[in-house]
């Protein structure tokens, strides 16, 4: 049985490529931060000197609301339905379970939905990824730093967990602007690599909607992650449903679809690379 090499290694390329699609053509042009921030019919505030604007109060608290939104857990684990969708078409569902001893281990198998079968195994710690193609019976080394150096961001360990388990990711405290609509607070954020336009519900403080926008607009690199379908685990409120779209050259959509998860439960972890599969 023959299985599409792209779908089995897709968390391997998603996790490390989400926020740039490297290969391909056709170029989507990114849309601009300011225009999101800037339509009318809103409560809008630009900061020129921080520490000496009056409105930096509410920005502060509603900072200080975003951060007590961040999910602190130690372990976590999920079972996911992955649908994504490239430029060859839409590709065959994932089934993803993932593990994570925070700040120490993410552990991810991939099982083949439609056949059932296990396509990929893939462990990364703090230093190190670790591929099983059990396909192909192959198994890939690549280290945290070449693989920044590749991407040219700053992928880490907490990245990665921020992105399964809902936090915002490359998310800063340097606010540029500051909207407010009827039912939406929008907060525009600047670091290294991306603008990042996050948008809350104005009621409950929420994230809804994330939007990356790369600063070197020669890169022309933009993710859109929406959060929906919130559940209350425990006092944690978890989206369990996540649309992502990410662009450069190519284009490529992702949903996740959490159909079980839970925090600070006992995990267990094997990762053990078969003596008769080749290494590269």
């Amino acid at each position: 049985m023959k299985f599409p090499r792209r779908t089995y290694l897709f968390f391997y390329y998603f996790i490390f490529s989400a926020f740039i699609l490297l290969t391909g053509s056709g170029c989507k042009t990114a849309k601009k931060i300011q225009a999101s921030i800037d339509k009318k019919d809103s409560t809008s505030v630009h900061i020129t000197n921080p520490y000496r604007d009056d409105s930096l109060l509410v920005i502060r608290n509603t900072m200080s609301d975003v951060h007590k939104k961040f999910i602190n857990y130690k372990t976590f684990s999920a079972k996911i339905k992955v649908e994504y969708e490239d430029s060859k078409g839409k590709q065959p569902n994932i089934t993803a379970y993932v593990r994570i001893l925070k700040d120490s281990l993410i552990w991810i198998s991939g099982y083949a939905t439609v056949f059932n079968i296990e396509a990929f195994r893939v462990l990364i710690n703090k230093d190190s990824v670790f591929v099983l193609d059990k396909i192909n019976k192959e198994a890939k080394l690549r280290s945290m730093d070449y693989l920044q150096e590749v991407t040219e961001i700053p992928f880490d360990l907490g990245t990665l967990q921020n992105l399964f388990v809902g936090n915002p990711v490359f998310f800063n405290d340097s606010v540029i602007s500051y909207k407010e609509t009827e039912s939406k607070i929008l907060l525009a954020t600047i670091g290294k690599y991306f603008k990042h336009l996050l948008t809350l519900n104005k009621d409950d403080r929420l994230v809804v909607h994330s939007k990356l926008d790369d600063v070197d607009v020669n890169r022309n690199r933009t993710a859109d992650i929406t959060y929906g379908e919130y559940e209350n685990n425990n006092g944690l409120p978890f989206s369990t449903f996540r649309e992502i779209t990410v662009s450069e050259k190519n284009k490529l959509d992702i949903h996740l679809n959490f159909k079980q998860y839970e925090f600070n439960k006992d995990l267990t972890i094997t990762f053990n690379i078969p003596a008769n599969y080749k290494r590269r």
